[in-house]
């Protein structure tokens, strides 16, 4: 990535594309939850748990003023989904001094001491199954700008606590499909990003089977960028519904179940240790229910 393609004109607020990535990330939130309560319905017939609750978020600056904010739609005790959080926010404000530090160091950002303004929108999601032999799943993908500089990120990546070959294989097809057309090289280099970024390093061992990751990708092209953002939004649910589709009836019994709330704690201790959008979030001053809306419901430590 080229940091002078990466730099923007101060004067430019990019009005347009701010609300042409905040207005996907809520219709992706609308497929998904709809595809949700339709695996509930398919698999659970009628049951009221297996819907979504909506709660509206908000972010407050540190002077007190309105900073945006978004909704948290979580489901708990479904029929297929034991807990699954779809949460969309737009936020804006201020960046403090540490997050301001982070930035230049990171992503190679001059000016941010003088105009540390910012914006942020994107889409999460984690969801958690009540059947062990049905894997976890996290998404995420989200824009950010600055007045110096807007970059693209996120990915999708596969947590089974019961692995099965062939579904890592489709996850990773489906992921393949929507890199390919952006550059023949380019789902090796995110599934690579992943491996790395999805490492827990005190357990020596990845938290899952991997999927695709990136971050601060600025191309200078904002249209293929944001291109690329949606298509791997679309493939989420052709990577994930079939596989929930076709594990969600196995059969289960205490030792699966152990073995699942044992692989939740190695989730909930790379969200909480390692993972820069819940630093992010808290840092920030975002709803913390909504940043650490990823936890499990439980987990098991030994």
């Amino acid at each position: 990535m080229s940091k002078g393609n990466m730099m923007l004109d101060a004067v430019n607020d990019f009005e347009s594309e701010k609300t042409r990535a905040a207005a996907w990330f809520r219709e992706l939130r609308d497929r998904i939850v709809a595809e949700f309560h339709a695996l509930e319905d398919r698999h659970g017939g009628d049951n009221p748990a297996g819907r979504v609750e909506v709660t509206k978020t908000k972010r407050t600056s540190d002077d007190g003023s309105d900073a945006g904010g978004g909704e948290m739609n979580v489901m708990r005790g479904g029929r297929v989904f034991e807990k699954v959080g779809v949460n969309i926010s737009t936020v804006y404000g201020t960046l403090g001094e540490r997050a301001q530090n982070a930035m230049a160091a990171r992503k190679g950002i001059p000016g941010m001491k003088d105009d540390p303004r910012f914006w942020a929108s994107g889409i999460s999601l984690v969801a958690h199954m009540q059947n062990p032999h049905a894997p976890a799943v996290h998404m995420n993908t989200r824009m950010f700008w600055t007045p110096h500089a807007w970059w693209f990120g996120g990915g999708s990546d596969l947590n089974p606590c019961i692995e099965y070959a062939e579904d890592t294989q489709h996850f990773h097809d489906e992921m393949k499909a929507a890199c390919d057309p952006h550059g023949d090289t380019l789902y090796s280099e995110l599934k690579e990003w992943a491996d790395e970024y999805f490492y827990i390093p005190h357990r020596h061992r990845a938290r899952g089977v991997g999927g695709i990751f990136y971050d601060d990708r600025n191309t200078g092209d904002w249209e293929a960028d944001f291109k690329l953002t949606r298509d791997v939004g679309t493939a989420f649910l052709p990577a994930f519904v079939p596989l929930v589709d076709k594990r969600r009836d196995m059969e289960w019994g205490e030792k699966e179940k152990d073995i699942q709330l044992e692989h939740r704690g190695l989730y909930a201790e790379y969200n909480l240790v390692y993972d820069r959008g819940t630093k992010f979030g808290l840092e920030t001053g975002h709803d913390a229910n909504a940043v650490l809306m990823s936890l499990p419901p439980v987990a098991k430590w030994y």
